[in-house]
């Protein structure tokens, strides 16, 4: 079976001129959305893909009508292809149940590839120079360290609340509490004391 997805963005526009090309198509079957493609939850898509078997064809006016990105484009195909459903797009011609359309689609999923690989690899460069330059990722900190040297000191000079530091400092009570809370106490111990202590434990075995 042909089966026609047409969708719109808005209620302002319609369906009306993919809904004639489906038809010309001879699609048996169409499926009709208002919703923008920018959407994840599109019903009336999900019912479609649903109601395709095995051997039937989807057909959309236009690319752009069903995917939201190259990526979701893709991914959708990838699955009609495995279920050995065709997909057809009448405005780009486009036609895997053809060999010639096939190969279109391989060549779009290789340029949806190399745009990844070219970001990934912008990003990881970006970072590598970043980091040569002293400059490490992650977000800034909201107090220079005058600031958090200055709420430290109120705090210890018992004048202000923390929600009080945090109204004065436009920020949350739990931001006063890291800066003020005490960090982990740490034990001098005498080089003496060390001493004494491995000179009283026994090896093992012994008497």
């Amino acid at each position: 079976m042909v089966i026609g997805y047409a969708r719109v963005s808005t209620d302002d526009q319609t369906n009306a001129a993919q809904l004639t090309e489906l038809k010309k198509a001879g699609c048996k079957r169409i499926y009709e959305e208002k919703i923008s493609g920018r959407n994840i939850d599109r019903p009336e898509l999900t019912r479609c893909l649903d109601r395709l078997d095995e051997g039937d064809t989807l057909v959309v006016w236009r690319l752009d009508r069903l995917g939201r990105s190259l990526a979701d484009l893709l991914e959708i195909v990838n699955t009609l292809q495995r279920r050995k459903i065709a997909f057809v797009s009448l405005k780009e011609k486009f036609d895997t149940s053809h060999a010639a359309g096939r190969l279109i689609f391989h060549v779009f999923a290789s340029l949806a590839e190399f745009g990844r690989e070219l970001i990934r690899e912008r990003t990881m460069a970006g970072l590598a120079t970043a980091k040569a330059r002293g400059r490490l990722g992650g977000r800034k900190p909201k107090l220079a360290k005058d600031q958090m040297n200055k709420i430290r000191s109120l705090w210890d000079g018992n004048q202000y609340s923390k929600h009080e530091l945090g109204a004065m400092f436009n920020v949350s009570k739990s931001t006063i509490d890291r800066i003020v809370r005490p960090g982990p106490v740490k034990l001098k111990v005498s080089a003496k004391a060390r001493k004494s202590k491995r000179t009283s434990v026994r090896p093992r075995g012994g008497k």
